[in-house]
């Protein structure tokens, strides 16, 4: 449910609003409603905000109503966390999570991993391009607050790089309660998860998960991450790891990791998981920074970057638990 993706096209001049793609008489909205004039009550002030002209990746996204502006009893909430993006990755929970929901908020393309059963089954649809979490995810407060049993949908999982804690400060912000919306999480494989089963078992042992994507994080914090958790031997997952405008983080990130890591580290590198233009490698971590430039690393690619015990056998990567000091196998 990663929506840390803000910057990952070229296109500097979109706005983050999206449209409508589905509208019923039972909603606030209407068919082709862009996001920018939000319904039920959200904030208007996305509308002026565009992703991709700043390395900061700042919006104008504020929170506008409060839960006195809404009549109804309010319905319910939840933030329901996909997988790594094919059907049968989804859990059975988030499916019949789904299918209860009235109204289904999200970012398009993980709106369009939704299977099409469970698409139909909803009375709205409410979908935006990248960017615009805070506009996005108050659409999908609002709209519980109205009264609708609502899900806000992604990739991954709701607490792994997502928007599950920013629901929770948005339903606070507008004096509401958790309870009262009875919000609850529906979680979802993680990429770091769904990507390690692609090359093995990288994971096994300590592990830490890094995002690259300064779109909230200014570089110089991620930076210090890094150099912390390369140097303390963790295998490290890395999230949103290149895209045009954040080619130098990518580069930074491998020049690091060469700084704490041997040249001949394992990296499992998976593209897409569990989509259509899925793609796997294992590389050497001093192969690493060459393939920046290519097809294979974007931001819907996870890197799984071995520690000193991380070894490829038989096409797999394998990061030894420690059971070989306390078994004889």
């Amino acid at each position: 449910m990663s929506d840390t993706t803000c910057g990952s096209t070229d296109e500097s001049n979109s706005n983050c609003g999206g449209a409508e793609t589905k509208a019923t008489d039972g909603g606030a909205a209407t068919e082709n409603t862009s996001a920018s004039s939000p319904a039920c009550g959200a904030s208007d002030s996305s509308g002026s905000s565009s992703c991709g002209t700043s390395k900061s990746g700042a919006t104008d996204d504020k929170v506008g109503s409060t839960a006195d502006d809404f009549d109804a009893d309010p319905g319910r909430l939840f933030a329901v966390g996909l997988g790594p993006g094919q059907p049968e990755g989804m859990t059975q929970r988030a499916k019949a999570t789904l299918l209860e929901a009235e109204h289904i908020v999200g970012y398009t393309t993980y709106i369009d991993l939704i299977p099409d059963a469970v698409t139909e089954a909803a009375d709205e649809l409410y979908d935006t391009p990248m960017c615009g979490e805070v506009s996005r995810t108050e659409e999908a407060v609002d709209r519980a607050l109205a009264g609708n049993d609502v899900a806000i949908v992604g990739s991954g999982d709701p607490n792994v790089y997502a928007l599950g804690g920013l629901a929770l400060e948005i339903i606070e912000s507008k004096g509401a309660t958790a309870s009262a919306l009875d919000f609850e999480v529906v979680p979802g494989v993680p990429a770091a998860q769904s990507c390690a089963a692609r090359v093995g078992a990288p994971l096994v042992n300590d592990s830490v998960s890094i995002s690259l994507s300064d779109h909230l994080t200014p570089m110089a914090d991620i930076e210090s991450r890094l150099h912390a958790v390369a140097a303390e031997g963790f295998t490290i997952a890395i999230y949103n790891p290149w895209s045009r405008k954040r080619r130098e983080n990518f580069e930074t990130a491998c020049e690091i990791l060469l700084e704490h890591r041997p040249a001949d580290t394992p990296v499992g590198v998976v593209h897409g998981a569990g989509r259509d233009d899925e793609a796997v490698e294992i590389v050497e971590l001093g192969e690493l920074k060459s393939l920046g430039e290519t097809d294979l690393i974007d931001m819907t690619t996870t890197l799984l970057v071995g520690n000193e015990e991380t070894y490829v056998w038989d096409g797999q990567m394998i990061t030894p638990r420690g059971y070989e000091s306390k078994y004889d196998y």
